[in-house]
């Protein structure tokens, strides 16, 4: 484990999270780390160190353990944050924004965050509005290596109810896929598996710069995961 990549994941409670920690069970190639405000239920032979602690206290973390690189899977939906836009923004903005800037602090050079289809800082939608800012200010603060996520409706299995319109939206996904095309391709239902695989691949590349990844690009990215494994 020496030569392992100290990967540090905030967000291992939603669903992207969840993954994340599942494809690093049994692999030797990355050391990983998880910070959190609440305790995560991790799968099974996961080996990993977890600090329970307010946000406001996760820079502190990060300078006692001083990872490499992270994976921001932070964010809410516009439902749980009681469709009350301050409350959106102080998660999937402000907590991620502070996060990452500690980071960069504390001397992580690859940031990888998930972010979603669409997103844009001149949006008329609020929550891709957001999205596009925070990616924005991401850019802003120069890691060494940033890659943007942007899946479309991510599927699999999150502990708590959908929402009725986003448990249509994926029972319907796979014929849907066959119809979006062209600029809607972004937008097609995505494994969050897959996009896990992903994060997990693009944290091990040390090529410098920004790099955005839409629905086909994610997919090309997780391809690359199983040839990183140590034998």
């Amino acid at each position: 484990m020496s030569d392992a990549l100290r990967l540090c994941l905030v967000g291992a409670t939603g669903l992207i999270g969840g993954e994340v920690m599942r494809e690093c069970v049994g692999r030797e190639d990355i050391r990983i780390q998880g910070i959190g405000r609440s305790e995560a239920k991790f799968p099974r032979g996961l080996r990993i160190e977890y600090f329970v602690a307010e946000p406001s206290k996760w820079g502190e973390v990060l300078e006692a353990i001083r990872p490499k690189a992270m994976i921001c899977a932070l964010g809410t939906t516009w439902k749980k944050a009681g469709e009350d836009e301050a409350a959106f923004r102080a998660v999937d903005e402000t907590i991620v924004l502070d996060t990452a800037r500690a980071a960069k602090e504390f001397g992580v050079e690859r940031f990888v965050a998930i972010s979603s289809a669409g997103a844009d800082p001149a949006s008329k939608t609020f929550y891709l509005k957001v999205k596009g800012e925070v990616e924005r200010e991401l850019t802003r603060i120069r890691f060494n290596r940033l890659d943007i996520l942007r899946p479309g409706l991510l599927l699999g299995n999150r502990e708590n109810d959908r929402r009725p319109g986003e448990r249509f939206g994926i029972a319907v996904a796979p014929v849907a896929n066959l119809f979006m095309h062209g600029k809607l391709r972004q937008y097609r239902g995505i494994k969050a598996e897959t996009v896990a695989q992903a994060a997990l691949a693009l944290s091990k590349r040390a090529a410098r710069g920004r790099f955005v990844h839409d629905n086909d690009a994610i997919i090309r990215a997780a391809r690359t995961l199983p040839q990183l494994v140590n034998d």
